[in-house]
């Protein structure tokens, strides 16, 4: 059995799960998410502790069993903690201002991009060099940080550009005569 799937996932108290045949859901104070079930994993929720347990010996099905606790244990986490994504802008005058649902970037193109964040993801710049997404699904959240990285990710020569908090960018060394 998966090493991750065997580790049963702890329901906090004031988060509620409903397991079906079709989905597995989770309603807590950072909002309500839910999940496709599969047929491969079979889940039960046993005093405040969710168990996945594969539904035959294949590999598919033990490595689902890993695949479907995470999905839980995150949306768990993401109703109570919530995920958060940290993005700095490096060069001269790129900057950002957040306005309600909406990113405004100057990135040295010609004119001003604007994203629109989709529902249940909220961004913040606490300096204009900063952007913080914050939101309580972590796909959600990873996938939006990577789609504003995408308007201008961080050239090797220079290393300006859109950059996670924590990302190196290895510098490359120009061309020489």
């Amino acid at each position: 059995m998966s090493r991750v799937g065997k580790m049963p996932v702890t329901v906090p108290a004031g988060v509620d799960v409903s397991i079906k045949e079709d989905q597995i859901s989770v309603k807590g104070a950072g909002g309500q998410l839910a999940v496709a079930a599969s047929a491969l994993v079979k889940v039960s929720n046993e005093g405040g502790k969710l168990s996945f347990v594969p539904a035959n010996d294949s590999r598919e099905a033990n490595a689902m069993s890993g695949t479907m606790r995470q999905l839980v244990n995150n949306m768990v986490t993401g109703v109570t903690k919530g995920f958060e994504k940290k993005l700095s802008l490096i060069g001269v005058g790129y900057k950002a201002q957040a306005s309600g649902a909406k990113l405004n970037l100057a990135v040295g193109y010609s004119h001003p991009v604007d994203i629109v964040m989709p529902a249940g993801i909220t961004v913040a710049t606490p300096s204009p060099t900063e952007i913080l997404i914050k939101g309580a699904d972590r796909q959600r959240v990873g996938q939006v940080a990577a789609e504003i990285r995408a308007v201008r990710p961080p050239e090797p020569y220079k290393g300006k550009g859109i950059r996670y908090a924590d990302e190196k960018i290895t510098i490359k060394e120009t061309k020489k005569k």
